[in-house]
């Protein structure tokens, strides 16, 4: 079964929207108890561009949003990641940007976060058609409208 099939067969966790349908933060839990914000930044120099950020809420992380939970949930925190990415580019079109990191860091990805960017990377069929444009660089990726 290809992947995007099986993706779209996962429920995603039910999302908690930002109050202000506009708005830039959203949160879902796992079934184990997890908590996550998916939160949109507007770039100060362009805010058709924007950067996604993704993480865990939990105190045991100790604050470290980019932490490996290893729950067993990656492919519903995916799928929901996706639905989030969906619903806010669905309530702002004119977005022509966004860019994704694998750390909060411009130096090179250790191990762990070269993981994570190749996972988001993976998903990225999921959420943008051929009318955008993806660029790889070291540390993030970027996707942009043609």
């Amino acid at each position: 079964m290809p992947f995007g099939i099986l993706l779209n067969l996962l429920p995603s966790y039910p999302i908690i929207p930002p109050p202000i349908e506009s708005g830039s933060t959203y949160y879902f839990t796992t079934e184990s108890g997890i908590d996550y914000e998916v939160r949109f930044g507007r770039k100060q120099n362009n805010i058709l561009n924007t950067s996604i950020v993704f993480g865990v809420l939990n105190e045991e992380f100790e604050g470290e949003e980019y932490s490996i939970t290893n729950k067993f949930e990656v492919y519903r925190v995916m799928a929901t990641l996706v639905e989030i990415i969906r619903q806010y580019m669905k309530l702002h079109p004119k977005i022509n940007c966004y860019e994704f990191s694998g750390e909060p860091t411009t130096k090179e990805l250790n191990k762990e976060g070269r993981v994570r960017l190749a996972l988001y990377n993976r998903y990225l069929p999921l959420v943008f058609d051929d009318n955008w444009e993806v660029e790889r660089q070291l540390n993030k990726t970027i996707v942009r409208k043609k």
